[in-house]
């Protein structure tokens, strides 16, 4: 039994087996905390396999999670986003008070295709979840890395990265199943990886909206970015970085997913982020930083474009990533000055918090 967080060290659920629920996020239903996310426990770097399906577990304290099971299975048909070696990310679900409705989202990396999304739907948290709109670009665009937040009067918005390019901001139509063609762009970064951002995380606190954001280096962690807004679509002002005493540039060798605001607590805004690389928090940042940058920098030698992605193999790729043993560093944000700052914490308690 759990009576306090550890980020980065291993967390195993109530059976003492590792949590595998990357990439997602936390939603409360009838007073439980359901975790959900990417199950990579067969995902051991040989690249047969991308994702085991999602995998959902239940808490009422936040520390000990019971696994519930793959709620989103893998499927046989090779052309399903749920197929293993599918590059399918990212789950995060939302309610529908008005359909009643569970609403899940993910993302495929498809190729030449582009990033896809798919959106299932479900009567219970816990599923079963059908597909209702498979492999379609939202607005006409290549949607990556994303996030879903809803409103208090039941609108909803979809916030993700136009791959390597921009940030925009969606409405969802009433049953949050697609886009309504009203949209916003932020935080251009047409120059591509590692500056354009990725991994959007929305949170609301008062009457301010927060976007924190990674770079763009795939598992590779890299430095966080937020911004915030007095409305949905902003516009966004760019803060800075929220890990102020991280001199590795890192993120503390994490990546936010999503952001939680614990019910019950005055202002307990939690940071959920997977620690994907946790055997080579020893390769610098400003290496990969390089290596990005060289590799999406159409303007210089192809010799030395192709060297830097040699190179980047060499220390290994999303593909190559052992991320059955990724980690999970959650932290507290404080609010100084405005500003949402994430300090390091070997250990910390939800009952530190009011």
């Amino acid at each position: 039994m759990y009576d306090r967080f550890y980020p980065g060290r291993v967390w195993l659920d109530t059976d003492g087996k590792r949590i595998q629920a990357h990439g997602g996020s936390i939603i409360t239903v009838n007073g439980k905390y359901y975790w959900y996310g990417e199950n990579k426990e067969f995902t051991t770097g040989d690249g047969t396999r991308w994702h085991n399906g999602v995998r959902m577990y239940e808490s009422t304290d936040l520390y000990n999670w019971k696994d519930l099971g793959i709620i989103i299975p893998v499927s046989t048909d090779p052309e399903s986003p749920f197929y293993p070696t599918a590059c399918m990310d990212r789950p995060h679900i939302i309610y529908n008070k008005t359909t009643q409705k569970y609403v899940c989202w993910v993302k495929v990396m498809r190729g030449e295709r582009g990033q896809l999304s798919t959106v299932l739907t479900a009567d219970c948290i816990t599923g079963p979840y059908t597909v209702v709109h498979q492999d379609f670009k939202p607005l006409g665009m290549s949607a990556g890395d994303f996030d879903l937040a809803v409103a208090p009067d039941g609108k909803a918005y979809y916030y993700f990265e136009r791959v390597h390019s921009e940030t925009i901001c969606a409405d969802l139509t009433e049953d949050y199943t697609d886009v309504t063609g009203c949209y916003s762009t932020h935080f251009p970064h047409h120059e591509g990886p590692p500056y354009v951002r990725e991994a959007t995380a929305h949170f609301l606190r008062g009457n301010k909206h927060y976007l924190i954001t990674s770079g763009t280096t795939g598992y590779w962690p890299n430095p966080s970015e937020v911004a915030v807004a007095d409305t949905w679509h902003g516009p966004y002002t760019v803060l800075g970085n929220p890990h102020p005493g991280d001199d590795s540039n890192t993120s503390y060798h994490s990546q936010i997913t999503s952001v939680f605001n614990v019910p019950g607590k005055k202002d307990l805004y939690i940071a959920l982020a997977d620690r994907w690389r946790p055997e080579s928090m020893d390769v610098p940042y400003s290496e990969i930083e390089k290596l990005y940058a060289t590799i999406c920098t159409p303007a210089l030698p192809q010799e030395e474009r192709s060297a830097a992605s040699a190179r980047l193999r060499e220390l290994g790729s999303d593909r190559s990533n052992n991320t059955s043993i990724a980690d999970y560093v959650w932290l507290p944000f404080t609010f100084e000055n405005g500003m949402p700052t994430l300090h390091w914490c070997g250990e910390w308690k939800v009952e530190d918090f009011e």
